[in-house]
């Protein structure tokens, strides 16, 4: 029986990554390329058969809903299982992309799980799935990790540790009395935003911000976030203005206040978007912050 091939597309090489060692864990004997764009992803469909294709929406050269729609006018790629990962969740962005022909859909952040939930699902729906289950290993037990980005990219050989339980706060900003520190830069309004996490969503506070990444500030929940995990950071420019949905990780949690129970961790999210779009629209975002001094710029 034939391997089961998965186009991956993506400008960001972390995302590409991500996707490939989360399928591969799952399926060993999967085929996967990876195109940095939606030209590459043409040329490559061009000259090769795949049987789904996992596609970013923004990207440079060709975005996915360009490539979504050329695919669905080549005869041989009319059927072809095609799910769009993407932060864009907007109705008017998902009918768009219905009716350009979708199949599916997996907002970014995501986990591992419903990575291979999405892939299962629209190789079922193509006749594929028995050929899936040839290539998938036994199940292994559940090895605890709290990230699945981090069980992805170390082959889940990395051991995460779990913190000790607390009394854990409301995730929403509202500084207690009693922390003037934390209260001082909530309640200042300045630099806010929110990072989607696979977990759920933190309304965070943007101290720092460069071109390369943000320096956040976040109320501590029930469950930690994970060096390495995968997010999204919306951003508004301006009251009621576009949000800019920037992709990336997280670079490094830190407890802002000098105790292992703080109540407020500082996150360093890192970019990994290429899009030149969206690098313009950082870099405006970045000149508004600083001449109204919302955060502190080159994080």
């Amino acid at each position: 029986m034939s391997k089961v091939s998965v186009l991956v597309v993506d400008d960001a090489p972390f995302i590409r990554d991500l996707i490939k060692k989360g399928l591969r864990s799952q399926f060993p004997g999967i085929r996967i390329e990876d195109a940095v764009n939606g030209r590459k992803a043409q040329q490559m469909l061009d000259r090769d058969s795949f049987d789904l294709i996992l596609c970013d929406w923004e990207m440079p050269e060709m975005s996915g809903l360009e490539l979504l729609t050329w695919c669905r006018a080549q005869d041989k790629l009319k059927t072809t299982p095609f799910i769009m990962v993407t932060s864009r969740g907007d109705k008017e962005n998902v009918v768009q992309a219905i009716q350009s022909g979708v199949s599916d859909f997996i907002g970014k952040p995501f986990s591992n799980e419903q990575l291979t939930t999405k892939v299962r699902k629209a190789l079922g729906r193509a006749g594929k799935l028995d050929a899936l289950a040839a290539s998938a290993p036994a199940r292994p037990t559940n090895t605890g990790m709290a990230n699945d980005s981090l069980a992805a990219l170390t082959g889940g050989k990395a051991d995460v540790v779990k913190p000790a339980a607390t009394n854990a706060p409301s995730p929403l900003i509202r500084p207690p009395a009693g922390k003037p520190a934390a209260a001082a830069a909530a309640n200042s309004g300045r630099g806010q935003g929110q990072l989607r996490l696979a977990s759920g969503t933190l309304p965070c506070v943007i101290k720092a911000l460069s071109l390369k990444e943000g320096l956040l500030v976040v109320r501590r929940g029930e469950t930690l976030p994970q060096v390495l995990e995968s997010a999204v950071l919306d951003l508004e420019q301006s009251e009621g203005g576009e949000v800019a949905r920037l992709n990336g990780y997280l670079h490094a949690v830190a407890a802002v206040e000098p105790k292992p129970d703080s109540e407020w961790l500082q996150l360093t999210f890192r970019f990994v978007d290429r899009d030149p779009q969206k690098l313009d629209y950082l870099s405006r975002l970045i000149a508004r912050g600083t001449a109204q001094r919302h955060f502190v710029p080159g994080a």
